[in-house]
């Protein structure tokens, strides 16, 4: 019984002095983060790179006219996280009482239409505390109806240089471990084997292969899954691009690989840099066809006051 008391009480002590270590990463102090360098008022962030400029060098890399689709298909066979839902139901409305005899359907959807499917993150998704991007509170700017700032629908139409990482490619993999950290040389080799460079405003998409579970094996695509960790991330954020999406759920690694953090990529893309995010992607056909660059186009739906968007984002090339 001694021994059992004392193995438990150095097995408690570790775990303590595990616990009490600082976390690999904390948000910055908004001394450190605001004014945001779009400005003390900026809603925007990355999307003020979307200029005329931004559309006519996308424009620049279509050769064939080629449209390749990222977006899976809305419907009951979707991954979905935590609660969210997805619940179509049909109405056969009416049949007008004319020679033509012309009959009318609709359906009624039930969703979290923010927030799932191939999705899009607008700033008012994410926090740190009470605080979003720029340094605006949440309690001063929300209420039952919206969000009085960062709404999706103020977003716009998105029209950029695309550009793929194929990081399961480089590695050699048609996909990564189930929770393996994408590291800033898995970025880097994988973009000098591409022969490609990272521009400011670019939509830079990571293809880790995971979208081949989505629909098929929905409970291990949502249990964990490969992605950029903290120090990827924060090197993707210094190259200035318009947004970061993956073929994952949330573009990060998780479970992160430090447990006191939950999903810091979200704060140090949203929070921190304005720079939006695009989940569950679909990537396969784009890695298969080895289109690394393209014409990057998406519009978020106007949801007024909205912190996210269902998208259905295309590649041309």
């Amino acid at each position: 019984m001694k021994a059992f008391t004392l193995g438990a009480a150095i097995a408690l002590a570790f775990s303590a002095a595990a616990y009490a270590q600082a976390p690999t990463w904390t948000v910055p102090s908004e001394s450190q983060r605001c004014p945001s360098k779009w400005g003390a008022a900026d809603e925007r962030g990355s999307a003020n790179h979307q200029k005329p400029a931004a559309v006519m060098n996308a424009a620049k890399l279509i050769k064939t006219g080629e449209v390749i689709e990222l977006a899976h298909v809305l419907g009951p066979s979707m991954a979905f996280f935590g609660t969210r839902r997805f619940d179509m139901h049909t109405k056969r409305t009416f049949m007008n009482q004319f020679s033509n005899m012309r009959g009318s359907n609709e359906e009624i959807i039930i969703t979290e239409l923010g927030q799932v499917g191939t999705q899009f993150d607008g700033f008012a998704h994410q926090t740190h505390l009470n605080s979003w991007y720029n340094c605006q509170k949440v309690d001063e700017n929300s209420d039952r109806t919206g969000f009085k700032k960062f709404g999706i629908h103020n977003v716009g139409t998105l029209f950029t240089r695309g550009v793929l990482i194929d990081v399961a490619g480089f590695k050699g993999v048609e996909m990564l471990g189930d929770n393996y950290e994408i590291t800033v040389e898995d970025l880097e080799g994988a973009l000098k084997k591409q022969n490609l460079t990272l521009q400011p405003g670019d939509a830079v998409i990571i293809h880790t292969g995971w979208g081949k579970l989505y629909g098929k094996d929905n409970p291990r695509y949502v249990k964990s899954c490969p992605g950029i960790g903290v120090p990827a991330a924060l090197w993707l954020a210094a190259k200035d691009p318009m947004l970061l999406g993956a073929d994952n759920w949330p573009v990060e690694v998780s479970p992160n690989p430090d447990k006191q953090l939950s999903l810091p990529v979200h704060q140090i893309a949203l929070v921190v840099n304005g720079i939006h995010l695009l989940e569950n992607l679909k990537l396969d056909e784009l890695a298969q066809k080895g289109v690394g660059e393209f014409a990057f186009v998406m519009q978020p739906l106007k949801i007024q006051g909205g912190s996210g968007s269902t998208v259905s984002p295309i590649a041309v090339r």
